[in-house]
């Protein structure tokens, strides 16, 4: 079936890139047995293996090592050094080291890692918090990408660019080199993490991989929203922990994009995928939309923002389009009509498309109306990649008269479309 013609698809494709790198820890596997206190592992004797060359040896294995990677790399030398400093209990038992040999030791226990080789998808879209210099009517955003490495492990990367005064769509030139935060502070005892990045760090080289246990498998599917109270915004975004086997609920926090707080979600309606947060308070309560079955999508509140219990079953599948399952595509969107959900919709062949409801504005467990046909489905140009016959997408954002929004094509690469409001709210049924 064809597309709405209030649809405007743009022609703005952003594809992973496997040539953007950042360095990660190298851990040598360990002995299939279990060692003797008085017995090294293997990275002891890497160690020992550094601690045997001469000086003018290791000074050339270093300089060769720089060469090889400094242009990929920021403070390449630095980074040597704070991996060094990270493996104390390897070093404790050898004698000390010049600071030659503590770099080239860290050199040995770092490996690129291409952070999005295989996807860069599931987008969302917010306004960014530095709108300097922006034309009149424009608006500059930050857009939130899922990207995917070896191994399947995902992570968090961005981009920035304009929307013009008449609807144009452009991205920003992205960063050569990409880059990941300092661990700020330790695990909390609520267990929250923080990160941040150096000021001179731009967005777009900025990655937020995974630095805790829950997430050491991915950061999946952040649904960003620029939340207001009491004339303050504060940028949230609630994502899918995966450690491999298991997942949790776990919400982001920043105010610059700069330095981000990532905080476990708690309660019984905090188990699922796919939860998103409205962008300001509801009679005094923050509110989100959910889906706690993985059928149908639930209205919840919480007085704390950390805890979710309970839930009210609001939408469930009725279109052919969507009777395997619906979901969330981000953040409530307030318009002057209602608040306007973007869901997205499995149908024959595991086939998702993205369509949309609209909500009371003040009670918005009452569905005004919903699209029977979707917004957004594959087209023959879109639907090939990693996982065929998907387009999907974590949140979009209003301009002016229209709807930007970012949508992922088969969990490979991410494009726009752009909806007219008014088009839109005579295409919903009730």
């Amino acid at each position: 079936m064809s597309q709405p013609t209030f649809l405007n698809r743009q022609a703005l494709y952003l594809r992973p890139d496997p040539g953007r790198v950042i360095v990660r820890p190298f851990k040598p596997a360990i002995e299939p047995r279990d060692l003797r206190p008085e017995e090294k592992t293997r990275a002891n004797h890497i160690v020992d293996r550094v601690l045997s060359l001469d000086a003018e040896t290791a000074a050339d294995q270093l300089a060769e090592v720089l060469e090889n990677f400094e242009g990929r790399h920021r403070n390449l030398l630095a980074t040597f050094e704070s991996r060094a400093d990270e493996m104390e209990e390897a070093l404790a038992a050898h004698p000390e080291f010049t600071q030659l040999q503590r770099r080239l030791v860290g050199a040995y226990f770092l490996h690129e890692y291409s952070f999005e080789a295989a996807a860069l998808f599931n987008p969302s879209i917010v306004p960014h918090p530095d709108q300097t210099g922006v034309s009149e009517g424009g608006l500059r955003f930050v857009l939130s990408l899922r990207a995917v490495g070896e191994g399947h492990v995902s992570s968090l990367t961005f981009r920035s660019g304009t929307i013009e005064a008449r609807g144009n769509i452009v991205i920003d030139p992205t960063a050569r080199l990409a880059s990941m935060p300092k661990l700020k502070h330790p695990v909390s005892e609520d267990g929250a993490v923080e990160v941040t990045f150096k000021h001179d760090v731009e967005l777009s080289e900025r990655v937020v991989f995974p630095v805790t246990e829950a997430q050491s498998n991915g950061i999946e599917d952040a649904r960003f929203v620029e939340f207001k109270d009491q004339g303050r915004s504060t940028y949230y975004a609630t994502y899918t922990a995966y450690n491999g086997r298991g997942i949790r609920s776990e919400l982001i926090e920043t105010r610059d994009f700069l330095s981000f707080r990532m905080t476990p979600l708690r309660g019984s309606a905090a188990r699922n995928k796919g939860m998103a947060l409205f962008p300001r308070r509801i009679d005094g309560r923050y509110a989100m939309i959910a889906r706690q079955d993985n059928e149908n999508l639930y209205l919840i509140y919480s007085d704390d923002l950390l805890t979710w219990d309970g839930g009210q079953a609001i939408l469930k599948p009725e279109f052919p389009w969507e009777f395997v399952q619906i979901g969330n595509c981000g953040a409530p969107i307030e318009l002057d009509e209602g608040w306007l959900l973007l869901t997205h919709g499995v149908g024959p062949v595991r086939k998702y498309s993205i369509g949309a409801a609209l909500l009371d504005k003040n009670d918005p467990s009452k569905v005004i109306a919903r699209t029977r046909e979707p917004l957004v489905r594959p087209d023959q140009s879109e639907r090939e990649g990693y996982v065929p016959n998907v387009v999907y997408t974590c949140g979009a954002l209003r301009h002016g008269e229209v709807i930007v929004l970012p949508y992922a094509v088969s969990d490979t690469f991410s494009n726009f479309a752009t909806i007219r409001i008014d088009q839109l709210m005579r295409s919903l049924t009730g």
